[in-house]
């Protein structure tokens, strides 16, 4: 399996991905509504530990022995998270089963991590045949703006898009001044262009 992105930031960024994979988990489970209505908030404490797991064994590239050391946890319990069917799983939170036998936050897990990760892919390629366009039509600004964002989640918030952009330039307006007049958050970056453009013609 490939890796979302190369471990750079040590532990921090392997945090980020696990709350990623978490929260993404959450919502694959029906969100915490649905684990109130299904009694299944207890659900929680595995969640979070299957997400580390899975971030630490694709991300950080980890044994199943440093990442049960890591995490204080056993062997076997990693092994158990790593080795379910999250097919299996998916089926029984749709009602397609009536029990897994499967570690079913392990399950949730990996079938969250596999979600960010096409998401991922897609947001990457999308930015590149916008970038391509850009470029084809001699719009510079919005090549460098495309560049400077690859790897920025979205939606993003003004502090996001200046830690990027701070002191550039569109067609001599600063990147300050023109983040005043957009209403955040930016969904996704075909968004942002537009929002850049309109405010710049404002």
């Amino acid at each position: 399996m490939e890796i979302l992105r190369k471990p750079v930031g040590g532990e921090a960024n392997i945090e980020r991905i696990a709350e990623r994979i978490f929260h993404e988990s959450i919502r694959i489970a029906g969100g915490l509504k649905g684990l109130v209505e299904y009694r299944n908030l207890t659900w929680l404490p595995s969640l979070a530990e299957a997400s580390y797991v899975i971030a630490l064994k694709n991300e950080a590239i980890k044994t199943n022995r440093e990442i049960a050391e890591y995490l204080g946890i056993t062997e076997q319990t990693v092994k158990n998270i790593l080795s379910a069917d999250e097919r299996a799983v998916e089926e029984y939170l749709k009602g397609e089963r009536d029990k897994a036998d499967e570690h079913i936050a392990g399950g949730l897990a990996k079938l969250a991590y596999h979600r960010i990760k096409d998401s991922l892919d897609n947001l990457e390629e999308r930015l590149e045949i916008m970038e391509e366009s850009a470029r084809s039509l001699g719009v510079d600004w919005a090549v460098h703006v495309l560049s400077r964002i690859k790897g920025l989640d979205f939606p993003v918030d003004k502090d996001a898009l200046l830690e990027r952009l701070g002191g550039y330039r569109i067609l001599g307006n600063p990147i300050e001044d023109i983040l005043e007049r957009i209403e955040f958050p930016v969904r996704n970056p075909a968004e942002l262009l537009h929002k850049l453009r309109e405010s710049i013609k404002a």
